[in-house]
């Protein structure tokens, strides 16, 4: 008899948008139909590979199929699962060689990157805890409550190198020492799942298929700064990754986990989840606070920072998505093992969501200093259409636009910085030579001026501002002075906004004047679009929209 296989079906919000929902069913139906009981039909979250949707993959053989209908199922399982013939035409296809590419190790996309974050994406099924189990799952908790110390696993993480993925990119060690070290009767830890930005889907994709991995990390912040109770804040728009997260507490509180006594520790924790409005300030710390409170979403001034006075006035610790998924790992492996990923500065590993304007668009996960080129050309596999590389934003609305001709940047915290972008939570969107640079700078401080509370002057009135001028540079009715104006009151709404919001929505306008300043002065001098994308100023001869 064969060994058993298991036919795993992508169920990830994206490929759920596909329809394989219905190949799911499908296949269970036509394996029960055949009588294969050497083969089980199961589900994982998302895989990340999203332009290759739906997917299944055949273990432990490792075929992988995409973009599976309905229609294909009788040929997969008649085919291959019953006759052993793998079907050809469902294989992945490389860009550049057209050759069939059977296993997804042998991909590109996957084999060029490292995947701590993700390691259990699109590999066990997240609303099955024994394959959570399965895959190491919860051996770092018990490490941590039953061999190691409050302040023990503190260091640790510390020494890890471990910062925020949320995008401030603040030591997550020293962070939670300055939660442990507050006196207070209470303490809480909160996991920051408010992910807004247009295009990014990290956070939502993480909880979706291994959403163990991120209760985990907050247990072990919450016994590691003396905190017993967490939150997962995450927004209502993510109904998938809500169920997935109520069943995995479900099933961590059935094997002990969770609740009073933990694996008999004397630690107690419990965790609520909070759903989200959907306000991308929130995303801010003392804006989310204020939400979990039942208050309006509004960012405070700091300090006292959370840390010393957070939820209900008590110290409290927030990390995002991504960053509390690293935290087993690290317990588990030790701080030399993932100090030995990425720069020395930003260590292990950033993932990415890859969009725009690229081949393959969908998750990445990549070591910290990784040069754009390589995600974009051998993990992302280049541009399409045969078009040029024009530009690469970085970090969601808020970050800049970094141009083609510094190809070899390092994807890390302080690389960025110094090019006029931002790490931010991971959004990475990719540019074409159709692309015109003044209208994407417009285009993303409308949403940044849309999503701002309005409380204070400098980005409730400067956002609407630039965005005034910036609708008169597409429109033809700029003048020279308005670049000037334009830049002044960018740098005046970064340097003086209360919250992060404020402070990076002027960098795709900053970093667009500062590498692309020809197009503004193209749409201003002689009332042209470079790009011809612009509709007031479009060519009469040349490419439609």
């Amino acid at each position: 008899m064969q060994n058993k296989r298991t036919v795993f079906v992508c169920q990830g919000t994206g490929c759920l948008s596909t329809g394989s929902g219905a190949v799911y069913e499908a296949l269970k139906a036509e394996v029960a139909k055949l009588g294969l009981t050497d083969v089980e039909v199961d589900f994982t979250g998302c895989h990340g590979f999203c332009e290759q949707g739906g997917i299944v993959a055949v273990e432990p053989e490792g075929i992988f199929y995409t973009h599976v209908t309905i229609d294909d199922v009788p040929e997969i399982v008649g085919s291959h699962l019953k006759g052993g013939n793998p079907v050809e035409r469902l294989f992945y296809r490389d860009p550049a060689t057209g050759r069939a590419v059977p296993r997804y190790h042998e991909i590109n996309f996957y084999k060029k990157q490292q995947r701590v974050i993700l390691r259990n994406c699109g590999r066990i099924n997240p609303e099955k805890i024994d394959q959570y189990i399965s895959k190491g799952g919860y051996r770092a908790l018990k490490k941590a409550l039953l061999e190691m110390t409050p302040e023990q696993v503190i260091e640790e993480v510390k020494r890890s190198g471990l910062r925020g993925r949320g995008g401030a990119g603040f030591p997550t060690g020293r962070k939670w020492e300055f939660s442990r070290n507050a006196q207070a009767d209470r303490k809480y830890v909160i996991c920051n799942a408010d992910e807004g930005d247009p295009g990014a889907f990290m956070d939502r994709s993480v909880l979706e298929a291994d959403p163990h991995a991120v209760i985990e990390g907050l247990i072990t912040a919450g016994y590691a700064t003396g905190a017993n109770a967490g939150y997962i804040y995450v927004r209502a728009e993510y109904p998938l990754a809500v169920k997935r997260i109520r069943i995995a507490l479900e099933h961590a509180r059935e094997r002990g986990f969770l609740g009073r006594d933990i694996l008999g520790s004397g630690f107690d924790f419990e965790v609520y989840i909070k759903e989200g409005a959907g306000a991308f300030v929130c995303g801010e710390e003392t804006a989310l606070i204020a939400s979990i409170e039942g208050r309006r979403g509004m960012p405070r001034p700091r300090p006292p920072y959370p840390a010393q006075s957070g939820l209900q006035g008590k110290p409290t610790t927030i990390n995002n998505v991504k960053t509390l998924a690293s935290v087993p790992p690290i317990i588990e492996q030790g701080a030399d093992w993932f100090s030995t990923i990425g720069t020395p500065k930003s260590k292990g590993t950033t993932v990415l969501a890859l969009s725009g304007k690229i081949l393959n668009s969908g998750l990445v996960e990549v070591p910290m200093g990784t040069p754009l080129s390589t995600i974009i050309f051998d993990i992302g596999g280049g541009i399409p259409g045969g078009k040029r590389l024009k530009a690469v934003q970085t970090g969601g609305p808020s970050g800049g636009c970094i141009p083609a001709k510094i190809p070899d940047t390092p994807v890390d915290y302080e690389t960025l910085t110094m090019v006029g972008s931002i790490m931010g939570s991971g959004g990475m969107v990719v540019m074409d030579e159709d692309t015109c640079m003044v209208e994407v700078a417009r285009y993303f401080l409308s949403f940044t001026q849309a999503e701002s509370c309005g409380k204070c002057a400098p980005c409730r009135l400067g956002t609407r501002q630039m965005l005034e001028i910036l609708a008169r540079i597409t429109q033809g009715k700029a003048q020279e002075s308005d670049l000037d104006t334009l830049f002044t009151i960018a740098k005046t709404v970064k340097e003086c906004s209360l919250c992060g919001l404020g402070q990076t929505c002027p960098n795709p306008v900053l970093s667009t004047l500062r590498y692309f300043k020809s197009e503004y002065e193209a749409h201003i001098n002689k009332k042209r679009c470079p790009a011809n994308q612009c509709r007031f100023l479009r060519r009469k001869t040349g490419k439609k929209t």
